[in-house]
């Protein structure tokens, strides 16, 4: 199951999306974070002290990555002819979630109790001259030839705010969580996702965070209605993790936010995958790419590379 945490700058999606993966992690259920996001700091969150963590980013080996990737394929000619958005067919390398391969040999790193996958920074390089949305380029590649099943999870700490939704990853989810402060502008940003998501058929669920009272429980129940679906309080806890001095592992962290994160994995467990309409829409926003400006740039007609008689899934994997 994959889940992507979103919302406007600050919110704590980073801290929340590290909480997740280590009550997934601690549960002894297979479990991927991922770092997503232009500031890169879901390592930190983890509990990762230091600058290097012995791997290399995602971001820095597309080149690579494409190359394991489209395998045997007979559509996909080249690397230069794969972009981020071509799906996989006959032919793909499919990966199982942490699996013996060397895509997860050479990028995942584990941060206390869970492995981790960072797509690396905005660099000086790409200054003036790259969106940050081609580092994330890796991530769309691995979700779209990952076959990973139930009571498997990787968790995704996006980019803040509506900048999520300016590439086909926010496609690539089971559920994505948004992450909410009770202020006008914590939901301000759920409108927009509220919106996108409903035209593209995405699940999305609401999480409170740093709420302190009854009004600030009220006021997102004005403004989010159903979809709120749980909250999270202040947490002296959380600070003191965050500053490096709490003592105790996750069982440490306030009975309340503890009974939130089981929440959220319900929620997630609740909806089985529909690989068809995952690959759906894998396939429909890699048309859009081909058609607006992939193959000019390659030269070549791209919308070829889809294969009509393949959906990904387990089956797929024989």
């Amino acid at each position: 199951m994959r889940i992507a945490f979103v919302g406007k700058g600050g919110s704590g999606k980073t801290t929340l999306s590290a909480l997740f993966s280590r009550h997934l992690a601690r549960s002894g259920a297979p479990v991927l974070a991922v770092d997503g996001d232009i500031n890169q700091h879901l390592a930190e969150a983890l509990g990762h002290d230091g600058d290097d963590l012995g791997g290399p980013p995602l971001g820095a080996h597309v080149a690579d990555i494409k190359d394991f990737l489209r395998g045997s394929n007979p559509r996909i000619a080249s690397r230069e002819a794969m972009i981020k958005t071509t799906p996989p067919g006959r032919g793909s390398r499919l990966l199982r979630l942490l699996g013996d391969d060397e895509l997860h040999a050479r990028h995942v790193r584990r941060v206390g109790d869970v492995p981790l996958m960072v797509t690396g920074e905005f660099d000086e390089s790409d200054l003036g001259v790259a969106c940050y949305h081609s580092k994330l380029g890796g991530v769309e590649l691995y979700l779209n030839h990952l076959v990973d099943g139930p009571g498997e999870y990787v968790v995704v700490d996006m980019t803040a705010g509506a900048d999520a939704f300016a590439s086909g990853l926010f496609t690539r989810f089971d559920v994505t969580f948004l992450v909410a402060e009770p202020t006008r502008k914590g939901v301000s940003v759920y409108r927009q996702y509220r919106d996108h998501a409903r035209e593209f058929g995405i699940r999305i669920a609401v999480i409170g965070n740093k709420v302190t009272g009854e009004d600030d429980l009220l006021f997102l129940k004005e403004h989010v209605g159903e979809d709120l679906l749980t909250h999270l309080v202040q947490s002296p806890w959380v600070r003191a993790s965050e500053q490096g001095r709490a003592e105790g592992d996750l069982e440490s962290l306030e009975p309340h936010n503890r009974h939130a994160l089981t929440i959220l994995r319900e929620a997630v467990d609740s909806h089985p995958r529909d690989w068809s309409a995952l690959h759906r829409h894998a396939v429909e926003f890699h048309l859009r790419n081909a058609r607006s400006w992939a193959n000019e740039a390659t030269g070549l007609d791209l919308t070829a590379q889809v294969d009509p008689d393949f959906v990904p899934g387990p089956t797929s994997l024989g």
